[in-house]
């Protein structure tokens, strides 16, 4: 039997494509919310689960680090893709035609420049994909899709306008979630080790626990704060660091951690991407 990937989305999706250029063996299981994409993994109707966490021109990804505590799931890997946006059109269309494009709330503000230079209005969509069946569905020459060349393909669109987006380097990091957490690998590149932690309500408590990593020379990626159940005094911290938990310094560095939290939850150990060693 194949193995499953998930992903949110429809077949063509950005995460459709992340899982084919990643996972090629594993077959892709659409679902439509990220909630969903980790609840498959977790009942085991997918081996693993592809999670866009951050865009390099939209920032974050809404949501994802708040459901990443909750899913019972670890991170085993990461994928950083690189996004093209194309105006998919029906097969007599034209750009000059197109007066609204449809597409995620992510993918509009990566093609702002070009749609508005063009005078095309965008039109949120659930998923870029859909957008593009939709469009198909709909047979209108004014109205587009922002998506991938592969959703072109799977539904009978034309590409309008390829490679619209506004920066040349428009990347995607996507995160892959397994039930099991695997301490043996070492990457190529290092190892990274994300986890989710609470201060302790004590004066400068956040500084301190900071304090752990400087000393002990790890070099910390990633720390972004979210707030917890709607309370404002409970916050959580998502970080990622380079090292592996069994790597002396970052041992040391997760003990001065643990005496200023009140909470501390592993959520993967994962090989570096090459993606984040190029120039």
């Amino acid at each position: 039997m194949t193995a499953r990937i998930a992903f949110q989305g429809e077949l063509g999706a950005y995460g459709h494509q992340a899982c084919v250029e990643t996972r090629p063996k594993h077959e892709p299981l659409p679902c439509d919310t990220f909630e969903e994409t980790m609840d498959a993994v977790r009942r085991g109707d997918a081996e693993l689960g592809m999670v866009a966490v951050e865009n390099s021109t939209y920032g974050r990804v809404a949501d994802v680090h708040s459901l990443l505590p909750k899913s019972g799931l670890h991170i085993v890997d990461e994928a950083f893709v690189r996004v093209h946006v194309n105006l998919l059109g029906t097969k007599d269309a034209r750009v000059e035609d197109v007066t609204t494009a449809h597409g995620h709330p992510v993918i509009l503000p990566q093609c702002a420049g070009f749609l508005r230079e063009h005078s095309i209005r965008g039109v949120v969509s659930s998923d870029n994909a859909r957008a593009a069946r939709e469009v198909a569905e709909r047979n209108d020459p004014s109205h587009a899709a922002l998506a991938s060349e592969l959703a072109a393909e799977i539904y009978g669109l034309k590409v309008l306008a390829r490679h619209i987006e506004d920066h040349d380097r428009n990347t995607t990091r996507f995160l892959i979630m397994s039930r099991d957490l695997d301490l043996n690998r070492r990457g190529k590149f290092g190892m990274m080790t994300s986890f989710i932690f609470r201060v302790r309500n004590i004066p400068a408590a956040l500084y301190k626990a900071m304090g752990g990593f400087a000393t002990n020379g790890v070099n910390m990626t990633k720390l972004e704060s979210y707030m917890v159940d709607g309370d404002f005094n409970a916050t959580q911290f998502y970080a990622e660091i380079e090292g592996h938990p069994d790597d002396r310094n970052v041992a040391l560095a997760l003990e001065e951690l643990d005496y200023f939290t009140s909470e501390v939850k592993l959520m993967g150990v994962f090989p570096s991407a090459p993606r984040r060693h190029e120039r």
